[in-house]
Parts: structure tokens; C-alpha cells; sequence
């Protein structure tokens, strides 16, 4: 990659870690509300990555997650992929239910239609304010669909996100933040996957195709 382009992503970089500041921030208030307790949150880190990596992401194929895929029309069409830890995920869980955490370890371990629903719930919360904060900034309209929950090994999931990716392109935006004061630090995965035409209206609307 020539100097130039390197040049180029970083100002890129750095936008997109801006928009995520400003979403990570939306979120961490809307999850205070929810959890009933204050929270923090870390400026996010900012990447592009292949999406061929992003199985390298949470500690390989095997890991179990709680993963939500949400599909969006308008401006912006495309996808976004968050992936929670299963312990993070169920940190929060527990939190909003004001239950015992439970452990993901056990053979016997299954979700709750109560415990599923409230994990859509935070998912909405996390999407939506990252979804907002780039509507926002870029002025550009998006408009999610209901979010798809699944529980499963990282590689299952993204075996899925694969088939629906590969009508796009071969790379994804990636932000990673965490929120603090939960039962420890719960780090928020997302993954921005716009079709190549919305891409380039997003570098667009946000001045960055100079």
C-alpha cells in the first residue's frame, strides 16, 4: 500500500473513530438506563480489516458468542454485525434482570425467552446508537431491520454472515470499544459491512474523498 493510501485510511480511521466515540457514548447513557447504574466507555479502537479476520477477533472459530446481524436499506445499505462474548453478553443480562450471572460453562446452560428477549433489547440499544451516530454525522438516512439473536460458536455464526457478505466485498469497518463498571469491562464488537456504492456515499457525505 503506497504512503498516499496509507495517508487516506488513516484520515478515514480517524473519522470512524470519532462516529464511534460519539455512538459508544449514546450507548453507554441508553445502557445506564437500562442497567440502572453508571457506565463508562473507552474511546473505540478503529479498523478495516478482511472479513476473512474477523474470526481471529474473539479468540478463535470455537468461541462461543452471542452474535446479531441486522440488515439496513435507505442511503446506506448493508449490514452490521455485532459480537458479544457470552460471558460479556450474559454480564449484562444479569444486570438488567437484577439476577445472579449465570455460567455459560455449564452442559446444561439455555437461554430464556426472558433472557433473549433482553439481550435484543441491549443489542438494539448498542446497534441503534452506533446506527445513529453515523446517520448523523454523514446526514445519509439507514433504516434497520428487526435484529436476528443467535448463540452459537463464533465460526457458526460467521459461516452465516459469510453467505449474506459475499454479495458485498472483501473487507469491513471494525469498532471495538468497552464499557466499564458492569461486573468488569464488556467489550462491544461491531462490524459496519455497506454494500460498495453506500461506501462510497459515506466517504463522501463525511468529506473524505478529497
Amino acid at each position: 500500500m503506497s504512503s498516499t493510501n496509507d495517508t487516506q485510511l488513516m484520515k478515514h480511521l480517524d473519522v470512524f473513530k470519532e462516529i464511534g466515540n460519539i455512538g459508544a457514548g449514546h450507548a453507554a447513557s441508553a445502557l445506564a438506563g437500562l442497567l440502572n447504574r453508571r457506565i463508562t466507555m473507552s474511546v473505540p479502537d478503529a479498523s478495516v480489516v478482511p472479513f476473512s479476520e474477523i474470526v481471529n477477533v474473539l479468540d478463535g472459530p470455537e468461541t462461543l458468542v452471542a452474535g446479531v446481524l441486522i440488515d439496513c436499506t435507505g442511503d446506506l445499505n448493508g449490514y452490521i454485525l455485532l459480537l458479544l462474548g457470552m460471558e460479556d453478553a450474559m454480564a449484562m443480562v444479569a444486570q438488567a434482570l437484577e439476577e445472579p450471572e449465570r455460567n455459560v460453562d455449564d452442559p446444561d446452560f439455555e437461554l430464556t425467552e426472558l433472557e433473549k428477549d433482553t439481550m435484543l433489547e441491549i443489542s438494539n440499544i448498542l446497534v441503534g446508537s452506533f446506527l445513529t451516530a453515523i446517520t448523523d454525522f454523514s446526514g445519509l438516512s439507514a433504516t434497520p431491520t428487526v435484529p436476528q439473536l443467535a448463540i452459537d460458536m463464533l465460526g457458526s455464526i460467521l459461516s452465516v454472515a459469510t453467505i449474506e457478505y459475499g454479495k458485498i466485498g472483501d473487507s469491513v469497518l471494525f469498532l471495538k470499544t468497552s464499557f466499564n463498571d458492569l461486573a468488569g469491562d464488556v467489550n462491544g464488537h461491531f462490524f459496519l459491512i455497506p454494500d460498495y456504492n453506500s461506501y462510497k456515499m459515506l466517504i463522501s457525505a463525511l468529506g473524505l474523498d478529497g
